[in-house]
């Protein structure tokens, strides 16, 4: 491991970090010919990827229609997404190679190659037709974080059936929220799944969501904790039983589908508004997905065991753990638990256990390990690691620099990478054997994609800060919200005319370097001066005392709005008012007297989803004294309650 002095010394002065010579020495991109192919001809660049990483059955004719904002990829071509992720691995005498080694929480595991899973698949897949799924009928999934989850998708894939997975953490009126707007017939459920050496009810959820949907007719049941459920006769089907029937066979010719053909609904959440059913087609996406893992990941399939710490119930697992590396041939580690069970340390065990060259997580989980100290990655030999990944939100440098340290040994690249829901695939990231790293920074739009910052006009911004918009269309890109193509036009491209917009904030610094600010209702107003969420929370964090803090903008009659900190200490700190006026001071500090918090709230834990995402939208329902709205994704909400007696009782600073 590099010495913590010169790690310390090269981060101060200067904040870069070009890729190793190791590293280049085996990257699959080292220079810039990779930009400059899709700069002269963005089109023909994903055309090239579309042609060198997918098995196509029928070609296409044109590679894009563009009808702003509505988009169509590789017009006229057929493929199939299954046949892609398994067949033709098989088929090309790779078999034999492991697809996933699955972990379950109470240790249970099981290693499943390529011929196992297309096998399993393509029996589910015939369980499906037997229940009357047809082409373009609509699939419900809400299942753990077992095989049988990517074997559902895979199987929809295989017969043209739009699956729409919710995350097991929802709650029964979200599940029938979803499965009635996608009109969705069959669902495919579980007992329960293991959290936390508990086993977390699922049937039981499903069971009340269903009691309001009228199109499901089938609901098909994992067998996981062995819990008791309640099986509806006639309607209700234990997945062991569907596939122990002799007529169920492994012949099951994949179906084909047109590149347009949708592929998966996954519903966002909205505060106040219905969730959008966002809609992935089925040539574009697979195409993005596979390139953007491949590169992005710098995966070697013969040698790499990747490791997307995420849930499949998100757009990240879909993408990352399931599409993108079966399409790539990869080996995956898929884990059903969390990272403290039963010890802090059960990640990196895994780590061990099963070689993981490549890691990708959320910043969230990296500020969670650097709270629990390094003792529990000492305990483990982390030295496969090549390569360290983060998702899901702007990642803070003081973070970024302990993950590259004390994860990757001061050795491995750190690809930090923007994407959303609606954009399929990543977006902005390094290529990391090519491009030079700044702690915090996202780097770069990826070859191919059309990204820039503009002001509240829509003007170009090239130094400074702004709104993060989208050029042009790209393969993976959202076909709209199911349904209603009105909102989708109204949602994305309303605000700049021409224009995508992330709904995320971001800045450019001098040498063209990306910062993602977070979403735009977390960048706040004060006294007419924009500032970041992130910034505030990154320079809090960097304090020694600081174990985790999110910040948000409160209303304020004298600047409009108000910055509200809350703030975790590491053990042994006092959390009193001279402790947060230590803070507002180094704030000031480090950013600003524009950015000092006007309240700093201290406690235990900050409301989070079961994904491990901090919800900011109920810190500021908290802030500004509203009733909270829903809080059944939170995996402790007894946390906001006790957020709320102490922010009533923390003084605010006049």
């Amino acid at each position: 491991m590099a010495d913590p002095a010169t790690i310390e010394a090269y981060y101060l002065e200067n904040r870069t970090f070009p890729p190793p010579e190791w590293f280049k020495q085996q990257a699959l991109v080292v220079d810039t010919w990779m930009y400059d192919q899709a700069d002269q001809d963005y089109e023909g660049f994903w055309a090239r990827q579309a042609a060198d990483l997918l098995d196509w059955s029928k070609d296409w004719h044109t590679i894009l229609e563009w009808d702003l904002p509505f988009a169509r990829w590789f017009v006229g071509g057929q493929l199939n997404v299954s046949a892609n992720c398994l067949d033709r691995h098989v088929e090309a005498g790779r078999g034999d190679r492991i697809a996933y080694h699955w972990e379950g929480e109470p240790g249970d595991t099981r290693a499943i190659t390529y011929a196992e899973l297309r096998d399993e698949v393509a029996r589910f897949a015939n369980v499906l037709k037997g229940l009357g799924v047809r082409k373009g009928d609509r699939v419900n999934i809400y299942m753990p974080m077992i095989p049988e989850l990517p074997v559902a998708m895979l199987a929809c894939a295989r017969i043209g059936a739009p699956h729409s997975v919710v995350f097991g953490g929802f709650s029964a009126e979200a599940l029938r929220d979803r499965i009635n707007d996608a009109e969705a017939t069959v669902l495919i459920t579980a007992d329960g799944g293991w959290r936390r050496g508990k086993a977390v009810a699922l049937k039981a959820n499903a069971d009340e969501a269903v009691a309001g949907t009228p199109t499901i007719k089938h609901v098909v049941v994992v067998r996981r904790t062995e819990g008791d459920v309640t099986m509806v006769e006639g309607r209700d089907h234990w997945y062991h039983d569907l596939m122990a029937d002799p007529a169920i066979t492994v012949d099951c010719p994949p179906e084909p589908m047109d590149a347009e053909d949708l592929l998966y609904l996954l519903y966002t959440s909205g505060t106040t508004a219905k969730p959008k059913g966002i809609m992935h087609t089925t040539g574009g996406y697979l195409t993005q997905v596979a390139f953007t893992h491949k590169y992005v990941f710098d995966l070697h399939p013969d040698t790499d065991v990747y490791w997307c710490a995420a849930d499949i119930g998100w757009v990240t697992g879909h993408s990352y753990i399931v599409y993108g590396p079966l399409a790539n041939g990869a080996t995956s580690v898929m884990y059903e638990g969390t990272p403290d069970h039963p010890d802090k340390d059960r990640w990196w065990a895994l780590v061990e256990k099963f070689r993981v060259t490549k890691l990708y997580t959320a910043p969230t989980a990296i500020r969670t390990f650097m709270k629990w100290g390094t003792q529990y990655l000492d305990r483990h030999d982390l030295s496969s690691l090549k390569l360290l990944g983060s998702v899901g939100e702007p990642i803070n440098p003081e973070a970024w620099v302990w993950y590259w340290e004390h994860v990757g040994g001061g050795r491995c690249p750190v690809v930090d990478t923007w994407w959303q829901t609606e954009t399929g695939g990543i977006m902005i990231s390094p290529l990391p054997g090519c491009t030079t790293l700044k702690p915090g920074s996202a780097t770069f739009p990826l070859p191919g994609i059309g990204a820039e910052v503009v002001d509240d006009k829509g003007n170009r911004v090239k130094v400074g800060g702004g709104y993060l918009t989208l050029t042009r269309p790209w393969p993976s890109m959202l076909r709209g919200i199911y349904g209603d193509p009105e909102r989708y036009r109204q949602t994305y491209w309303s605000r700049y005319e021409g224009r995508y917009f992330a709904g995320d904030g971001a800045k450019l610094d001098d040498e063209g370097f990306f910062w993602l600010l977070g979403r735009v209702d977390d960048v706040m107003n004060v006294s007419g001066h924009r500032v970041s969420t992130t910034e505030v929370e990154s320079a809090l964090v960097d304090h020694p005392s600081v174990a985790e803090a999110a910040v948000v903008g409160a209303r304020d009659e004298t600047t409009g709005q108000a910055i509200i900190a809350f703030v975790t200490l590491k053990g042994g700190e006092t959390a009193d008012p001279a402790h947060g006026e230590a803070l507002r001071r180094h704030v000031t500090k480090k950013i600003g007297p524009t950015a000092r918090p006007k309240t700093v709230v201290f406690t235990d834990d900050l409301p989070k989803t079961r994904s491990g995402k901090i919800m900011r939208r109920l810190l500021r329902d908290v802030a500004e004294g509203r009733d909270l709205g829903d809080t059944t994704t939170l995996a402790d909400a007894t946390v906001v309650d006790e957020i709320r007696r102490r922010a009533e009782a923390t003084p605010t600073e006049e």
